[in-house]
């Protein structure tokens, strides 16, 4: 796909045009990767201006400028008066718009839209068509992994994956979007089919000052600009009020008669959920090898998104009753002989006290419920008490080093810790978190179920400027494999 730098101009308010009317076949915003035919985007950010780079970029081949100020540089430019803002819609321009061409989902909200989306990626396959998901585990297509980078990725690689999904193969596409990507604009220029909340937590505030202003980011994607329909948990924390300022039709799903679909009848067991799902005047019985009451909301809010985007509701009922957790959402390790293990990317206060609720479930007579935690450097630092708080409701609580990026680990620790202290855990302080995992793993008795929070899927460590390999799942087998002396893994837990 291609367009002229006119093309684009005409797309962009208050844009203005110097130089000539050159043909387009990609969009960028890092200038080492501009090539031939590409419009360098220069995006001003925190600490580096893009501008600065442009001549980097036309030296790399960029036949045109997208800036905020006219460069002496001998290429065609085409001005606006916020680059990052004119970004996506730009890319999507010279992409030939994508999205318009798919079956577009987007999930938001502070916990659950990866589920969401993988569920909506199985769903999807299951009705025979060309899935696509773009999130926080990367990128799918047709079932197989792709290259990602962020949750929701900057406008010009959004709209480049778009279109190459698209052409090999892909209807429909299932996109995380995060308040980030949609504060700094990276799903401008998208159209969402139907546009799905969960809910809103605490998390973030580093970035957005308060909850009023997480909730504004959430509720971009709920404007003409961005979406065509949404549906909305109303039940969960924040959705009333994000239904309240949402400018498109919503869909209500929850447990109140007013909920335009209803759910009745929820069951909670230990290797699975149900409920009953009152849509369309049909009643249909959605269940779920995922274990706990926030994954069966995940279900019933993807089966739902797929309905309203055309997929027949049998066919999502059926899909999702055969899809197991995502990695790193309260991911199994070991066999029938261990402890229960279960790695689950949950890192606010919110998330850990709802995988506590269904780890305490698990729990037989007789056995502990024990919680490996840590916190994120760099982050909302405020979150860390509360993070510490909601574990102690657990037996054990064994506080460790999760990403402390540029910051102190013990001090990181010690919030964590004051917060535990309000329980009634015991609660541990260990410093490594192979060491605190290892430890935990090789004192927990056959009937304890042991909790290991904050990085979910993550394959690295952030410390101090370095990414360490460190994949939590790989830790806990290793530390299985040494309690039963190095002997094969037998067969894994459902």
């Amino acid at each position: 796909m291609s367009a002229r730098l006119s093309q684009v101009a005409s797309r962009l308010p208050d844009a203005a045009v110097r130089g000539d009317d050159v043909v387009l076949h990609d969009a960028v915003h890092v200038a080492s990767d501009a090539a031939s035919g590409v419009l360098y985007c220069a995006v001003p950010g925190r600490s580096v201006d893009g501008h600065d780079y442009a001549q980097d970029a036309v030296s790399a081949g960029a036949a045109a400028l997208l800036v905020e100020r006219w460069l002496d540089v001998d290429v065609p430019q085409l001005r606006v008066p916020a680059v990052r803002q004119a970004m996506g819609p730009a890319a999507a321009t010279v992409h030939g718009d994508p999205s318009r061409e798919l079956l577009m989902f987007g999930v938001t909200g502070t916990n659950g839209k990866t589920t969401v989306t993988f569920l909506l990626e199985a769903i999807v396959a299951a009705a025979g068509m060309g899935s696509g998901r773009i999130g926080t585990l990367g990128a799918r297509l047709h079932g197989r992994d792709e290259p990602g980078v962020r949750t929701t990725p900057e406008g010009t690689d959004l709209q480049r994956s778009l279109r190459s999904m698209r052409t090999r193969g892909a209807d429909a596409v299932s996109v995380e979007v995060s308040s980030h990507g949609l504060d700094l604009h990276r799903v401008d220029g998208t159209v969402f089919d139907v546009a799905a909340f969960t809910n809103l937590t605490r998390d973030h505030l580093d970035w957005h000052g308060d909850m009023e202003r997480y909730l504004a980011a959430k509720a971009r994607l709920f404007t003409a600009q961005l979406a065509r329909q949404g549906v909305v948990l109303i039940d969960a924390p924040g959705a009333a009020d994000l239904a309240a300022v949402a400018e498109i039709p919503i869909t209500t799903l929850g447990e109140g008669r007013t909920a335009d679909v209803r759910i009745s009848d929820r069951h909670i067991g230990r290797e699975g959920c149900s409920a009953r799902l009152h849509i369309d005047g049909a009643d249909v019985t959605i269940r779920t090898v995922m274990r706990g009451g926030h994954n069966l909301d995940n279900v019933l809010l993807a089966v739902v998104t797929a309905v309203r985007g055309g997929i027949a509701l049998d066919i999502a009922a059926h899909a999702v009753g055969q899809v197991a957790p995502p990695p790193g959402r309260l991911e199994p390790i070991g066999d029938e002989h261990d402890p229960l293990v279960l790695v689950d990317y949950a890192h606010t206060p919110d998330a850990v006290a709802t995988i506590i609720q269904v780890g305490r479930a698990l729990v037989p007579e007789g056995g502990r419920l024990i919680v490996v935690l840590g916190a994120g450097g760099d982050r909302d630092r405020d979150k860390r008490g509360p993070m510490g708080a909601a574990a102690a409701v657990a037996d054990l609580v064994v506080v460790t080093d999760d990403n402390p990026r540029s910051e102190r680990p013990a001090d990181i620790r010690a919030a964590i810790v004051a917060g535990a202290l309000t329980g009634h855990a015991t609660v541990e302080d260990i410093e490594g978190r192979e060491v605190a995992i290892a430890q935990v793993v090789a004192r927990a008795g056959v009937d304890d179920v042991v909790l290991v929070l904050g990085r979910g899927h993550e394959a690295h460590q952030e410390v101090a400027g370095l990414s360490l390999p460190l994949d939590d799942r790989a830790v806990v087998r290793a530390a299985l494999d040494a309690r039963s002396g190095g002997s094969q893994r037998r067969e894994m837990r459902p």
